[in-house]
């Protein structure tokens, strides 16, 4: 599956690529949306879309970095950050479930 699909700028687009980029998009878009809810409630704020771009980006990335580019180093690296996010929801989820059942 690492057979090039197009070339940009002499640089090879095969499809873990295509994984990687969008996994650094979901990653990265995830300061844009903490960015705009800070701004739109004037204080510090960590929407759950955080949570979930933090989620889905990260676990592009382990795959880019695990069977495109079997990189234990990008694994590592990316691992973590889904761990962390999938807590985050997971004590969100139960704060919102609290808060509605009193």
């Amino acid at each position: 599956m690492n057979e090039v699909l197009f070339h940009i700028h002499n640089i090879g687009v095969t499809p873990w690529k295509l994984v990687g980029y969008v996994g650094v998009l979901l990653f990265t878009s995830r300061w844009f949306v903490q960015m705009y809810a800070t701004k739109k409630l004037k204080r510090v704020h960590m929407p759950r879309a955080f949570w979930w771009l933090s989620v889905f980006g990260s676990l592009l990335l382990v795959s880019y970095f695990t069977f495109g580019k079997n990189d234990s180093v990008g694994v590592l690296s990316n691992a973590f950050p889904a761990f962390v996010s999938v807590y985050n929801l997971i004590v969100d989820f139960r704060h919102r479930r609290d808060r509605v059942e009193t």
